[in-house]
């Protein structure tokens, strides 16, 4: 299992806690430090079932200049462009399972279908 991490995020804090609780053997990416490729977070994105603006944190000053982006196929390229340039934008935190099942584990809900 992987999980892309701010450790300045209470959410990505939230979420390792309770793997650790849980006893669940996990390997922690620092998305910022590390930022993924643009084939990475496209693999994320086809995993998650989402689009790429579905996970940008719109409230991000590095996400200024995509208030007058399109949100359509045309543009998607250009949002995961940002997204690597400026993984800030990149919502958190990602958990990836062996099996591949990915989500943006925010809520406890989410959060609970990576413990045993």
């Amino acid at each position: 299992m992987e999980i892309w991490i701010n450790p300045a995020c209470s959410k990505c804090r939230a979420a390792t806690k309770a793997l650790d609780e849980a006893g669940v053997d996990y390997t922690v990416r620092r998305y910022l430090d590390d930022p993924p490729t643009a084939e990475e977070l496209t693999a994320v994105l086809t995993r998650l079932n989402l689009e790429p603006w579905d996970i940008v944190r719109h409230n991000e000053p590095a996400a200024k200049p995509l208030k007058t982006l399109p949100r359509d196929p045309d543009h998607r390229r250009d949002w995961i462009a940002a997204m690597v340039a400026a993984p800030i934008l990149i919502q958190r935190p990602i958990i990836t399972a062996d099996d591949h099942t990915t989500a943006v584990a925010r809520d406890p809900e989410t959060l609970a279908k990576f413990l045993p």
